[in-house]
């Protein structure tokens, strides 16, 4: 535990059970919430706070613990198959991810770990557990909420079942602290959970801006150079999982849309699709380039596999305007990521994409995903240079005022009021079962 007169952790147990941060964003389950981990790890490490990240192995190769930089450890615990599983297989499992939890702490004297952060309610499960037994704080961050992607599916997607409605409403009562990305993500843990407002900070994620950054006067066309692009044409990227939330399909249909209108135009148009199958999209990972077959556009889209930090700064700079069509986004790293590099983004109205961009002022957010409304938002965007010029440079501003070291500096103010949690609170697993049910504020703080 954490001694008085010491507000700072010395070591935190951080838990992603279903995605590790040794993963490539981009593809199966692996996203923003994988940057976050690895992005606030390596800072809470600089400050003087370790971090051993426990994840689930998904390969024999894997050893039990990798550094991943000074300071943060990577645990691979062994619950179930290394494959074959998917994330909603993974309930059945936390029994033995929060063992070998357990297991890895056992080793240490009483006390290894001041406080256990979750992200997703997967981990929120085990962390729960966990912290019962380590007599430690639990901090949760959500990430995505089951009610708010039901409220907001994609077609041909699939509700979230029940089980998850009911766990990750357990994390809410089990947590002394949640983290909300938005006052809009606070809103939701209050009014849709039941979160007690006392007990939820808004802590927006960051982006490094020493990697996402504009490329120069002659940055665009440098970086398409680098990325063997063409360099007089009109380029629109997606970014991200290929899967109905993200709504790439709406892109595509929003292009054809575009082109039914100006034929003229399929000279200089190119979108180019950068990501990989993930959730319901792995049934049938091949859909969306029979989508582009379907619609008459295949010579005018282009498919892309993940790719690391470094070269993905180079696509955001590439690119004319950045699309980002999905139904739910808690954050959306991949817009504020883009309008670092000065690429201004057009993205639905929803969830944390109206905080990370400004309507009309580094980018324009759309209602509703009807491609014909896309197609005229993104074509007239298109033929608006010094508009877009104007929203770039606005982007930059916007996106500066977003960092990592922001984010673990509120984090780590988080961290010391969990500890100092006052007498009474309820921490044990019985507690918080057996505590009865209180009036909840209905407005975020």
């Amino acid at each position: 535990m954490i001694r008085q007169g010491h507000s700072q952790p010395r070591r935190v147990a951080m838990v992603s059970v279903h995605t590790s941060p040794l993963d490539q964003p981009g593809t199966g389950d692996a996203g923003g919430l994988n940057v976050y981990v690895v992005e606030t790890a390596r800072r809470l490490a600089e400050r003087g706070t370790a971090v051993e990240v426990f994840t689930r192995a998904t390969s024999s190769d894997l050893p039990p613990v990798v550094e991943l930089a000074p300071g943060v450890l990577v645990r691979n615990l062994v619950a179930g198959p290394f494959e074959g599983l998917s994330k909603n297989d993974l309930p059945g499992q936390l029994c033995a991810f929060a063992a070998g939890m357990l297991r890895a702490e056992a080793r240490h004297e009483p006390g290894w770990y001041d406080l256990i952060h979750s992200h997703y309610w997967l981990s929120g499960q085990a962390g729960w557990l966990a912290a019962d037994r380590w007599g430690v704080p639990l901090v949760h961050t959500m990430h995505t909420m089951a009610k708010v992607k039901n409220a907001a599916l994609a077609v041909g997607d699939v509700p979230e079942p029940t089980w998850r409605l009911i766990g990750e409403q357990q994390v809410v009562e089990a947590s002394d602290r949640l983290l909300a990305n938005t006052r809009a993500d606070a809103r939701d843990l209050i009014n849709l959970y039941g979160a007690d407002p006392e007990r939820v900070s808004v802590v927006p994620p960051g982006v490094d801006l020493g990697l996402f950054r504009p490329g120069g006067p002659n940055g665009r066309r440098a970086a398409r150079r680098r990325l063997g692009l063409p360099l007089d044409v009109e380029l629109l990227l997606f970014v991200g999982r290929i899967q109905p939330l993200k709504a790439p399909d709406i892109l595509l249909r929003a292009a054809e849309r575009m082109l039914a209108r100006e034929p003229e135009r399929r000279e200089r148009l190119v979108v180019a699709v950068l990501g990989g199958p993930s959730g319901s999209g792995l049934d049938h990972p091949e859909e969306l380039q029979k989508l582009a077959g379907e619609l008459g556009i295949g010579d005018v889209v282009t498919f892309h596999p993940p790719v690391e930090r470094a070269r993905l700064a180079d696509w955001y700079r590439a690119a004319d305007l950045v699309a980002v069509p999905s139904y739910s986004e808690s954050f959306g790293l991949v817009a504020l990521e883009a309008q670092a590099c000065g690429t201004p983004v057009v993205a639905a109205s929803v969830g944390g994409l109206r905080t990370a961009v400004q309507d009309r002022v580094t980018g324009l957010l759309v209602r509703g995903h009807d491609p014909d409304t896309w197609a005229r938002t993104m074509a007239g965007l298109l033929d608006s240079p010094l508009r877009r010029d104007r929203m770039a440079a606005a982007a930059v501003a916007h996106a500066g005022s977003f960092s990592w070291d922001a984010t673990v500096d509120a984090t780590l103010e988080v961290y010391a009021a969990a500890c100092a949690r006052p007498v009474g609170w309820p921490a044990s697993l019985a507690d918080v079962l057996h505590r009865p049910r209180t009036a909840r504020a209905a407005a975020a703080p």
